[in-house]
């Protein structure tokens, strides 16, 4: 679907003008990228938990977020590394770099992946698939990555047509077949479909995108509820009105510390909990940014999950009174924490805004001081430099590169 022919016709029926941009394996890449040795061999990044896994590794069954002794056995000539985020994050920049000399309506999605509207751009650059073969061409030499494109009408089926086209492809989805394309799909390539909400369907023999869209949208809202049965009752007809929005800031910062599957003790989850904290209001005052509503997320050892959230009475980026909120939270979690195992632990602010809005004064503005000086300490010797006393001689793991906001 990506010859020049088809280009042209999709040009005459409709735009199809929306780039999806993504990164292939994109931290094993940048590995196999910068250590000739591990070119074309199965890589993992990660020991514990599985960050990455490059295309090799891959297809021994390794995915992203596997426990790294099972991804070890299912791919024993495996060579696991350690992550490098600094590496990570400069590559990003990089191809972002390639993203804005592209077109100037780019939205950042990920540090790997953005869509990026090319529509006004026909009669200086070319075709739609004319200006992502250039793209991808300029990412491999400029960056030396493999990137897939998806070209479409919505920004929902170009990112299904990258995820379709991966490893290092270029898919257009031209206007009058999109319907053609979409349906035979699996139902997971749905936006919003989970594990759960797939088991759901298939207990109703609703495998493919087409069979969703043969329900009404009033059976798909009383299966698996309002929000989400609108939402799949829309995409399955590929019904999606957003546009590429640039400047748009991001709605939430937040962290998360995969644990291991030992029992844990309620010291050891406190303290990756005030680690995950700090780490996370860094980030919300590096950013310019303050925040109301407090979210603990918590993975247990049986694969559910389960959300507590506080909101605060004024907005803030002071670690203080966020710290307070979560391990509130913790508290109230724990007769479940300990009854049923904690594997995962996940920290989140929401309903943010800039900073220049009000924040918290009292009882914690002696304390936004503290984070200011610990701040700048930081900055100048590095994240490690300083820290509680209680994660003293604790891996503390890393903090995954973010989008600048």
């Amino acid at each position: 679907m990506d010859d020049d022919s088809e280009t042209s016709r999709s040009n005459r029926v409709g735009a199809a003008s929306i780039l999806h941009a993504d990164l292939d394996a994109f931290y094993a890449s940048v590995e196999q990228r910068d250590d000739a040795s591990l070119q074309g061999r199965p890589v993992i990044v990660g020991g514990g938990v599985v960050l990455a896994a490059s295309y090799e590794a891959k297809a021994f069954g390794v995915k992203t977020a596997m426990n790294g002794r099972q991804a070890r056995k299912l791919c024993p000539d495996a060579i696991v590394v350690s992550p490098r985020m600094d590496a990570y994050l400069q590559a990003s920049r990089d191809v972002f770099a390639v993203f804005n000399d592209t077109s100037p309506l780019v939205e950042g999605i990920s540090v790997d992946e953005a869509f990026i509207d090319v529509g006004g751009l026909v009669r200086i650059a070319g075709s739609p698939v004319d200006i992502a073969k250039k793209l991808r061409a300029d990412v491999k030499d400029r960056v030396g990555l493999n990137i897939t494109v998806g070209v479409a009408r919505t920004k929902f089926l170009a990112k299904v047509a990258s995820a379709v086209g991966k490893p290092n492809g270029l898919l257009l989805v031209p206007p009058d077949r999109e319907l053609e394309f979409l349906h035979p799909l699996p139902v997971e390539r749905l936006w919003g479909v989970g594990t759960i909400t797939a088991s759901k369907l298939h207990d109703i023999g609703v495998h493919t995108v087409g069979d969703v869209a043969g329900y009404s949208e009033e059976r798909l809202v009383a299966l698996v509820g309002t929000a989400a049965g609108h939402k799949l009752h829309a995409l399955a007809h590929n019904r999606d009105q957003r546009r590429v929005t640039t400047g748009k800031r991001r709605s939430s910062i937040g962290s998360q510390r995969a644990m291991g599957r030992r029992k844990k003790t309620h010291a050891e989850i406190d303290a990756e909990l005030r680690g995950i904290v700090d780490r996370v209001t860094r980030r919300m005052r590096s950013s310019d940014r303050v925040g109301r509503t407090v979210v603990v997320r918590f993975r247990f050892d049986d694969f559910t999950r389960s959300t507590r959230s506080h909101t605060l009475p004024e907005s803030t980026a002071d670690t203080a009174p966020i710290l307070q909120s979560s391990i509130d939270l913790l508290k109230d979690m724990w007769p479940i924490i300990e009854r049923r195992g904690l594997t995962l632990i996940g920290l989140s602010v929401t309903n943010l805004s800039n900073a220049d809005a009000v924040q918290m004064t009292l009882p914690f503005a002696d304390l936004s001081m503290l984070d200011a000086a610990l701040d700048s300490v930081k900055d100048r010797f590095g994240t490690n430099a300083i820290g509680r006393t209680a994660n003293l001689g604790r891996d503390q793991g890393f903090a995954v590169p973010m989008l600048p906001d």
